[in-house]
């Protein structure tokens, strides 16, 4: 039996460190599963961890497309299931480290292929959305597809209409369609997770700290160099969290401390949403604390030795 460890939760709970703790213990190489973190260029408003700081321990599917791509989580899935065999070949253990619950979902249980674009059905709610906003496209699809809704932001055009043309093809969410799927892993792969949780209160707090060190270590500045290289404000990573908002602050639409306390707002709401994800996730350890916390590693250590995916 092959062994993929994940470790899930919402984000700012300390995931890179604790997968760091446990792959120095067990022998492992890491796996990206972040749906920002996929894209160059895009590094402080996504946190990932500097190659410096990766203690030789590898990384994958970090910077792997152009900002300008399109990558979807079938993409991933495909990508993931490929690296997580090499890594098996190599006698080494995949520990999968990320928040983008959709990303985990689609490896561990598949996508369904879904129905071909309708061109009719399309022209509507482009027309809809160009009219009122993507954000009245995505207040239609919380009430049909309240699980779609709570992963795909309220700006993203593109997957909210697809989600809205396959409920409007088939009478059935987008969601619904994943219990006749199958994991690109194989047979074989025995799928162990464990999540991180917080009390809010000191995530809120973890996130604010997180946000002051993002634009301390030169967020707007990565902003500028991206924009200076051509990359358009179109591209997916600009319509994520915290580039979102620093973006709109550059174009005038607020003062700097107004964009940190919007951005902080907005993560606290995007934790809520993953905590909610991951909830409904089959067969999740939780754990409780930040994933560098010494005491939380400990008992993680002890559930994962009982398991034989570490020495006691």
């Amino acid at each position: 039996m092959r062994h993929l460890l994940a470790v899930l939760g919402p984000t700012a709970t300390g995931k890179s460190a604790l997968a760091l703790a446990i792959a120095e213990r067990a022998g492992g190489e890491i796996v990206n599963c972040d749906s920002t973190a996929v894209y160059r260029g895009f590094d402080i408003g996504t946190d990932k961890v500097p190659v410096a700081a990766r203690r030789g321990i590898p990384h994958h599917l970090i910077d792997i497309v152009a900002p300008t791509a399109d990558y979807n989580a079938a993409d991933f899935a495909r990508d993931a299931a490929r690296v997580i065999g090499e890594i098996h070949g190599r006698g080494r253990l995949p520990i999968l480290v990320g928040g983008t619950g959709f990303y985990y979902r689609a490896l561990t249980r598949g996508l369904f292929p879904g129905p071909g674009k309708d061109d009719v059905i399309r022209a509507r709610l482009d027309q809809l959305a160009g009219r009122h906003g993507p954000e009245r496209l995505h207040r239609l699809l919380r009430r049909v597809d309240p699980e779609s809704s709570a992963r795909i932001q309220a700006r993203d055009r593109k997957r909210i209409v697809r989600a809205l043309e396959v409920y409007f093809q088939t009478g059935k969410p987008l969601t619904a369609h994943f219990a006749d799927t199958v994991s690109p892993l194989g047979p074989g792969v025995a799928v162990t997770a464990v999540a991180l949780r917080m009390p809010s209160e000191a995530l809120g707090e973890r996130l604010r700290r997180r946000v002051a060190q993002q634009f301390d270590a030169g967020l707007l500045d990565e902003i500028r160099v991206n924009l200076a290289a051509g990359v358009p404000e179109t591209a997916r990573p600009f319509g994520g969290l915290v580039y979102r908002q620093a973006l709109e602050h550059l174009h005038g639409v607020r003062d700097e401390a107004a964009t940190r306390e919007l951005i902080a707002r907005e993560n606290r709401r995007y934790a809520r949403r993953q905590l909610i994800w991951f909830r409904k996730e089959p067969r999740l350890m939780w754990f409780d604390g930040p994933g560098e916390s010494a005491e939380v590693q400990a008992r993680v250590f002890e559930w994962l030795a009982e398991r034989g995916l570490l020495q006691s």
